[in-house]
């Protein structure tokens, strides 16, 4: 039987428990029964929710590690894959390590948790009363701070992000601890809401009274809970009297996204002291080379922390550091301040530089001699629309240690995604609770058969999740337009795009003329298609990746097969243009519209990871890297599951490189498919030869 919860009385806040549902739980014998009063508290985290069921036992159709608290919070058993644990009856807290902060209370009962190659089972003596709680995401402001276009007004309304945070000591490097920062609109005049409560951290960031320097700091402050003043030289005090320069010899942008990192990840090593009292890699690798106490640091206040972690020389921990997700390259003008707390919450470092403008995207000089997704008929019809886009602005941003780049700003970017507020917006009104995920194919040229022929065999093979997918060919501009407008997790577009609209079977489908669409993401494999993806953003749409220029067939094939199979693994739209853009030398015409973080399935380990598989003497050298998504971000762990490795690891990035037996390797490959990159090129891990 699935899990199903039905509300045990009219307390709001229940939507945490179709949170829970989603997991896909599977309960035996359930029963419902009536919720205690101020049962919510009795768990050592705090969760949103709770229901009481009884139940005999729990099954998860996937592999999670299962911590076992007794009822000081102490932990008493932790189980992993290929592991099982009998405990004796007993007052317990299960904290398994899922996509929604799950927790279950159980007393004076015998618990067994078992793990083994695809599912996770916790199992009771007899039929027990099990109390299950949640704490929902925050993953959307709760208020809305209005702020005028002047620096001071923006600098308060900055400072209004801490209010999200959920702890203020090192467990808010947990993702689920840091909620979503209030929106921002640019008004007339300064107004916060009352309800919203700026936690007094100790820490103030003095930064010059410009917007550069503000929308900089913003993460940094938003993580550290910290005021801000307005100062002539950029520096971070605490009320201790410590004081650490932000403007070095690296420059101000380059200091403050090192202290961000620096302080949020001895933050994760830090809070291996505290409710989860784990072995964690990062922390046996530098603890020999710092002189820190991490158990007494873990008692003191943020500002103490502070002080302390920023006298930790930063070459010593700097390989140790997980590679960080998102850079994002900000235009400083007022209007873009608006888009800084969803910048802010995915914890991004942030850029000012000044670009070099550019006339036109660069097309490599092959794709004059082959075929391309934009023929000679097509081109003519378009000669004045593509003269009109030529005089576009382009703009590359400079390449950050970042597995991905993101621009905010008015021209189109080379090499990074584009976002903008309308993705953000409809980000938050997206159903999450659509039971199918619906993919339409369009392909409206019968000569790129060929990559219609490779989605299909990709899309769907999932057996735990349920694809709903279409394919439709050569369509009209009304049947496009229908498909458009109807409701789809994801659009595949194979076909003609011009700068001015779709090419149809009767003529052009112009986005700009629609009302609103109904898909969430799409692909436009097609040449020239940057103008009607970012129209379907505006119209309605999350995020999708784009053509600047004109594409190669064969190149476009790899790359939509390279995507395709991406995100059916569980990649963010971002990170999947990422890795797929190494498939074709025209891989750098292809960028994202929209928030890229956005995911169209979920991995199946939780974590989407790619593979490195080189060959040494007596087996092979194993290197995986690690991306975060929305649900599992920042300062998420993961144990992989390799024989004799019983360490946790913070992703994201290349995590480490473990030296397998071919046996090993075979049966690490094929526990889910995963992108595998080779001296060869990108395979597949569930059909890689080793040969």
């Amino acid at each position: 039987m699935t899990l199903t919860f039905e509300p045990l009385d009219d307390r709001p806040g229940l939507a945490v428990i179709d949170q829970i549902e989603r997991q896909r739980y599977r309960i035996h014998t359930l029963t419902p029964i009536a919720l205690r009063e101020a049962e919510t508290d009795v768990f050592q985290y705090p969760v949103g929710d709770a229901v009481r069921i009884q139940t005999r036992a729990i099954e998860l159709p996937t592999v999670v590690m299962v911590y076992v608290r007794d009822d000081d919070g102490a932990i008493a058993a932790e189980v992993a894959q290929f592991e099982s644990e009998t405990l004796p009856a007993d007052d317990y807290v299960l904290d398994p390590l899922t996509q929604i902060k799950t927790y279950m209370r159980v007393e004076d009962t015998e618990v067994e948790v078992t793990v083994d190659s695809d599912r996770t089972r916790i199992e009771f003596d007899s039929p027990t009363d099990l109390l299950i709680g949640a704490r929902s995401q925050h993953d959307r402001p709760a208020a809305t701070v209005t702020t005028t276009e002047q620096p001071a007004d923006v600098m308060a309304a900055v400072e209004t992000f801490g209010s999200a945070l959920k702890a203020h000591d090192p467990e808010r490097s947990y993702p689920t601890l840091r909620g979503h920062p209030p929106a921002l609109e640019i008004g007339d005049t300064l107004g916060i809401p009352a309800d919203i409560d700026s936690p007094d951290t100790g820490v103030t960031l003095e930064l010059p009274p410009d917007l550069a320097s503000i929308f900089v700091a913003a993460p940094l402050s938003y993580y550290l809970g910290a005021s801000l003043a307005p100062a002539s030289e950029p520096r971070l005090v605490t009320d201790k009297g410590f004081t650490y320069s932000l403007d070095t010899a690296r420059g101000f942008e380059s200091e403050v996204g090192r202290t961000l990192k620096r302080l949020f990840f001895l933050d994760c090593v830090t809070r291996t002291e505290g409710f989860h009292q784990i072995d964690l890699h990062e922390r046996a690798a530098i603890e020999p080379y710092v002189d820190l106490d991490f158990e007494s640091l873990y008692q003191r206040p943020v500002a103490e922390q502070v002080a302390t972690y920023l006298q930790v020389p930063y070459d010593v921990i700097e390989d140790h550091i997980p590679k960080w997700r998102l850079t994002t390259h900000i235009d400083p003008v007022p209007a873009n301040a608006e888009q800084l707390p969803y910048v802010v919450d995915d914890l991004a470092i942030v850029r000012t530089h000044q670009q070099q403008r550019l006339n036109q995207a660069s097309v490599p000089a092959e794709a004059e001699a082959e075929f391309t997704r934009d023929d000679v008929i097509t081109r003519a019809a378009s000669s004045e629309t593509g003269t009109a886009t030529a005089e576009t602005d382009y703009v590359e941003p400079q390449a950050e240690d970042s597995l991905e780049q993101a621009w905010i700003g008015d021209s189109i970017p080379i090499g990074a995604s584009k976002l903008t507020k309308a993705a953000f917006e409809h980000r938050l009104d997206r159903d999450t609770n659509a039971e199918d995920i619906t993919i339409r194919v369009v392909q409206n040229d019968a000569r790129m058969d060929e990559e219609r022929q490779v989605v299909d065999d990709v899309y769907g093979t999932r057996d735990d999740l349920p694809f709903d997918v279409t394919v439709h060919d050569d369509l009209t501009t009304a049947e496009l337009r229908t498909v458009l407008t109807t409701d789809a997790e994801f659009f595949h577009y194979i076909g003609h795009t011009e700068h001015d609209g779709f090419v149809c079977s009767d003529g052009k489908l112009d986005v700009t003329t629609v009302d609103s669409v109904g898909i969430d993401t799409f692909l436009l494999n097609a040449c020239n298609s940057y103008n009607q993806g970012l129209a379907l953003v505006e119209k309605g749409a999350i995020a999708g990746i784009v053509t600047l220029n004109e594409v190669l067939n064969d190149g476009a094939i790899r790359i939509g097969e390279a995507v395709a199979r991406l995100l059916n693994c569980g990649f963010p739209l971002r990170a999947a243009l990422t890795i797929a853009r190494g498939e074709s030398v025209l891989g750098g015409q292809y960028i994202v519209v929209g928030d890229g973080s956005v995911t169209v399935a979920q991995a199946e380990s939780g974590t989407p990871n790619m593979l490195k598989v080189e060959p040494e003497d007596n087996g092979y050298t194993l290197k995986m890297i690690t991306y975060t998504t929305d649900n599992r971000g920042l300062g998420s762990l993961i144990i992989p599951h390799i024989e004799n490795i019983d360490k946790h690891y913070l992703i994201s990035g290349n995590i480490s490189e473990f030296s397998v037996s071919e046996s090993e390797l075979l049966r690490f490959l094929n526990m889910e498919e995963v992108p595998v990159r080779t001296e060869n090129g990108l395979h597949w891990s569930t059909s890689l030869s080793l040969d």
